[in-house]
């Protein structure tokens, strides 16, 4: 029996445990109401169907996931067992291949095998899945009807379904914020470890403070010294994604949310709101192309107009321009949202005071919304220094110290993908460069949110 059809099926008992359970809870209230005794009922019927269903499936479903992950060993001990089997090479790395060839073609993965060992191997495995997918159905079928039975003679007016649903939706909301702690734990870790291993090798001074980055000559043998400069990739960072992609997104998102609260009409609203947010929804590899082959030209041509020479068809302000258009929905929504939720008696405390509209845009619900909208240029600048396509597109791989927005320049993020590109050995400084890199980034972050986070709780204490 295959996967699907053993979860319909479940899927299937699940249902009708959750019919039968209510309607057995159902018949029991009524017969308890009848005789006088109200209070004897604790929980509604369909908490009592969940608890039967949830004991139907529970128990099945992880039995399930076991043997998902024991089945294809006992298959494989079997299919060894058989005496097609024994002519097998005794290379492990033979071995596998030719086992996993046959395993492919009895699964119907693969039509024919280029090792003809693997074709005396086929029946065997499909015998072997056969037995055994029949041998977990039955299991898992098995512990279904005994959970299901179980709950199901629990059901009385006096039982307390409710509480123990409630119970297991909390556990379940516990694991889910705990595998969430659990996953940022083990990135940290993982970046701390592999950083570690990269310090050994570089000497952090010089990474943080070097202004030469050329892994690739120590990836050569010409040693790690003065390869590792990790400045003109902060720069670059700096440079593309706070600095000018925020020039272009705060203005243009902070206006565009203030023209749609407080002067656009209902009708252009509905029709402006939406588009302005289509622009988030829009891949970034296609803000690389429009970066790429007409931004980046019409900018190069006019530093030529202007007397800029050496101005490179791969430029930060190519990239920090079609960055910022990118994320102005960030800066928006957020602005939008929480201009939006000032009260509407400051607007009209400061109306009746005498102030004209734009004096109480500006000194009353600018103020009242800032943390708001300081989120959502946390927002935008986290979007923007995470940003890959567009800086490989229009900026470029150079990694450059400069000013001139005309020039080429990179980010970490670019590097990063850079360094893991490929097939890479994970012992070399130039592969753990990387790792070192996103531990930067990753406290940087950490920084930023943690001065936004002391901002908005200022001013929200402020204008409550």
């Amino acid at each position: 029996m295959t996967g699907p059809a053993i979860l319909l099926l479940l899927a299937g008992l699940g249902a009708i445990a959750w019919v039968s359970a209510r309607a057995r809870a159902l018949r029991l209230a009524g017969v308890a109401r009848a005789s006088g005794r109200r209070d004897a009922v604790h929980s509604l019927p369909g908490y009592h169907g969940w608890y039967v269903a949830l004991w139907t499936l529970i128990p099945a479903g992880i039995f399930l996931a076991v043997w998902a992950n024991v089945s294809p060993g006992l298959v494989t001990q079997s299919v060894l067992a058989d005496p097609a089997a024994q002519s097998l090479p005794m290379d492990g790395f033979s071995r596998s291949a030719i086992l996993g060839e046959a395993r492919a073609i009895a699964t119907g993965a693969q039509a024919g095998a280029f090792n003809p060992a693997a074709n005396a191997l086929v029946e065997p495995y499909r015998s072997a899945l056969s037995h055994y997918g029949i041998a977990g159905a039955v299991l898992a079928l098995v512990l279904a009807f005994a959970g299901g039975a179980y709950a199901f003679t629990r059901v009385r007016p006096d039982f307390r379904a409710r509480t123990r649903v409630e119970r297991l939706v909390m556990a379940t909301l516990l694991i889910a914020s705990l595998i969430a702690i659990i996953t940022t734990l083990g990135i940290v870790a993982s970046l701390l470890w592999e950083s570690f291993r990269f310090f050994s090798m570089v000497n952090p001074i010089d990474f943080l403070f070097g202004t030469k980055w050329s892994p690739q000559s120590a990836a050569m043998g010409y040693g790690n010294e003065d390869a590792f400069g990790a400045v003109p990739l902060f720069w670059g960072t700096i440079f593309i994604g706070a600095i000018i992609a925020m020039i272009v997104a705060i203005p243009l998102g902070l206006m565009s949310a203030i023209y749609l609260t407080q002067y656009a009409s209902p009708t252009v609203r509905k029709w402006m709101k939406p588009t302005l947010e289509m622009l988030a929804g829009v891949p970034t590899v296609v803000y690389g192309y429009f970066a790429a082959l007409t931004i980046a030209p019409a900018l190069r041509d006019f530093a030529v107009m202007i007397g800029i020479h050496g101005a490179s068809s791969e430029s930060a302000l190519a990239a920090g321009l079609v960055m910022g258009v990118m994320i102005i929905p960030f800066v928006s929504s957020m602005a939008d949202d929480s201009i939006a939720a000032v009260p509407q008696s400051m607007r009209d405390g400061s109306l009746a005071m005498g102030a004209t509209t734009s004096e109480t845009i500006s000194r009353v619900l600018i103020p009242a919304a800032l943390p708001g909208v300081v989120g959502g240029v946390l927002l935008a600048v986290s979007r923007a220094i995470g940003e890959t396509m567009i800086v490989v597109m229009a900026a470029g791989l150079a990694a450059n110290l400069t000013l001139n927005p005309f020039a080429s320049v990179t980010t970490v993020t670019t590097q990063i993908v850079q360094l893991l590109t490929g097939d890479q050995e994970f012992d070399s400084a130039k592969t753990l460069a990387a790792f070192a890199l996103g531990l930067v980034l990753f406290i940087v972050t950490l920084l930023l949110n943690i001065v936004a986070l002391r901002v908005v709780k200022k001013y929200r204490e402020a204008y409550e």
